[in-house]
């Protein structure tokens, strides 16, 4: 059906109101619409630009596994360096303490810690500390070694300071080591063992067949010293060869060797 409306110049015009238009009214929609989808994809498109600026790829998201694993590596490596710290060779404490002690004076130190004349010392303790202060004092320490196990405190002397090659009667250097010794071990009432050792060389000669016999002679001859030139008590002392069968060093080579040749004076606890 057709009207007529009045346009802002004042004339008047007519339109139909049919089919057609109706339809042509719908395509204007569907423009419309067209129109606005395209801008949505756009923006969609510009959106998912910048999310993956923000967010990376698959690979960069799992970049942090490497840094946790360098994380992890690390702790593990401390953990291994705090296991083997933790895991101190009690002797050799004892003696670098001592040493370091004795060196720089002032404080004595026995068993890791320091301490002064009031503290009370057990008898053992003073008689270690003696003799490391001999021993450092004497410049010893190349051939004499003070050891501490179960049975009480030991004295390790090679055989090149105590005895020529292969023989059993002290030489003139041994006395002086044995006798500055004496003056400390004479004071204790601890019983004394002096034990004889070898290497695992076989020796034969006329005055020692086998390395039995040298072992022995070579303790005995150490506690007659000790007991008639420096007056040891002979109730306190006594005598053991243990040959080649007690090494504290291997024998494959010449200073395990050396090292086994020797005379051990036990100061029993």
């Amino acid at each position: 059906m057709p009207y007529t409306r009045e346009t802002y110049d004042g004339t008047i015009t007519g339109r139909n109101t049919g089919v057609a238009e109706r339809r042509n009214s719908f395509n204007f929609e569907g423009k419309t619409n067209r129109h606005a989808s395209s801008r949505r994809s756009k923006r969609d498109s510009r959106v998912s630009d910048v999310d993956q600026n923000l967010f990376g790829d698959e690979e960069s998201k799992d970049r942090y596994l490497i840094t946790y694993a360098d994380l992890i590596t690390l702790l593990l490596g401390l953990f291994i360096i705090l296991y083997a710290i933790s895991n101190i060779d009690i002797n050799k404490y004892e003696k670098m303490m001592n040493s370091i002690g004795y060196i720089f004076g002032g404080a004595n130190v026995i068993n890791g810690s320091k301490f002064d004349n009031n503290v009370v010392l057990t008898p053992l303790q003073k008689l270690k500390g003696e003799l490391h202060q001999l021993i450092i004092a004497k410049n010893y320490d190349g051939s004499v070694a003070l050891d501490e196990n179960d049975r009480g405190i030991t004295l390790h002397i090679t055989d090149e300071i105590l005895f020529p090659s292969g023989k059993a009667e002290l030489s003139e250097d041994s006395k002086d080591v044995l006798g500055n010794l004496a003056d400390i071990l004479k004071k204790i009432p601890n019983d004394i063992r002096v034990e004889g050792h070898t290497d695992n060389i076989p020796i034969q000669s006329d005055l020692y067949p086998s390395n039995w016999h040298l072992s022995v002679a070579r303790a005995l001859n150490t506690a007659y010293f000790l007991i008639n030139d420096k007056g040891l008590n002979p109730d306190k002392v006594s005598i053991v060869g243990y040959s080649e069968y007690q090494p504290i060093a291997p024998n494959e080579s010449k200073i395990g060797r050396s090292k086994n040749r020797r005379v051990d004076i036990v100061i029993i606890k």
